[in-house]
């Protein structure tokens, strides 16, 4: 993510973030000082296993921990009560179907909090923006990685 590009996050996704931030600045950060002060212990470093297992996770563990304050400190907190639901924007929910297909319910959010998988979509994906500010009654077309997709609007909630 680009340096001091805002990071729009609901409230709840912002307070997941912090919580996650939380963790990993506390006992995460601890567990691994303790992992790293065990295979430090174990002798040799340069063919310590364990040793180089733990600066690699220490690594990983410090970038989240970047990301996450970045991502918070860049924090646009949507409010659920400042968003209009007549045009989709992001904190609605969606309703939409394809052609031939059920209709889907997405939750547009800002991408930290996007995880697909239940239906939070990042108003920056292909799909989240072909539906920002549209309306019910709208079809839209998104240009996804499997081919392009129309979508009719149905609800925004």
């Amino acid at each position: 993510m680009p340096k001091n590009q805002p990071t729009y996050l609901t409230a709840q996704g912002a307070a997941k973030l912090e919580a996650e931030l939380k963790e990993m600045k506390g006992p995460k950060r601890e567990a691994l000082a303790r992992r790293l002060r065990d295979a430090i212990q174990m002798g040799d470093l340069s063919e310590n296993a364990d040793y180089h297992k733990a600066k690699e996770d220490q690594g990983f563990l410090e970038g989240r921990i970047l990301e996450l304050e970045s991502a918070l400190r860049n924090a646009v907190i949507i409010e659920a009560t400042s968003t209009p639901k007549d045009v989709v924007a992001v904190d609605v929910r969606v309703t939409v179907q394809e052609e031939d297909f059920n209709p889907e319910v997405f939750h547009l959010v800002g991408a930290q909090e996007a995880d697909p998988r239940v239906g939070k979509i990042s108003h920056e994906s292909p799909i989240g923006q072909a539906l920002m500010d549209h309306r019910v009654g709208e079809t839209v077309e998104a240009e996804t990685p499997g081919g392009k997709i129309i979508l009719k609007i149905l609800r925004i909630e």
